[in-house]
Order: structure tokens, then C-alpha cells, then sequence
């Protein structure tokens, strides 16, 4: 698994969103890569920023 399907898996199986620190824990990486991941994933409108510094997969709907 690669660290950005890492992410992911971190973010879909928080029942809240998660800030960038806390997602490089869970993950196991570092907090400079869950920033770059995060800047991907949201281009490719994969996550949201539902507020400031915390993410969430967009929900589809």
C-alpha cells in the first residue's frame, strides 16, 4: 500500500475529521508527507476541509 492509500484508509475509517498530525500517527509517516498526500488528494477532490487544518473523505452526494 502506498502512502497515499495510506491516507485514505486513515481518513475513511475516522468517524471525524483529522488534522494533518494526527493522520501522519495513525499512518505511520511522516507529517511532511500527509501534507504533500493531502495538497493530491484534494486537487483530486478525493477529500474535504469541512474547517481549517481538518480533513475528511468527500462524501459522494
Amino acid at each position: 500500500m502506498d502512502k497515499k492509500e495510506l491516507v485514505l484508509k486513515v481518513l475513511l475509517e475516522s468517524q471525524e475529521p483529522l488534522r494533518p498530525g494526527d493522520i501522519a500517527e495513525r499512518a505511520g509517516i511522516s507529517k511532511e508527507d500527509v501534507d504533500k498526500i493531502l495538497k493530491d488528494l484534494k486537487k483530486e477532490g478525493k477529500i474535504e476541509s469541512p474547517k481549517r487544518c481538518y480533513y475528511t473523505v468527500k462524501k459522494n452526494g
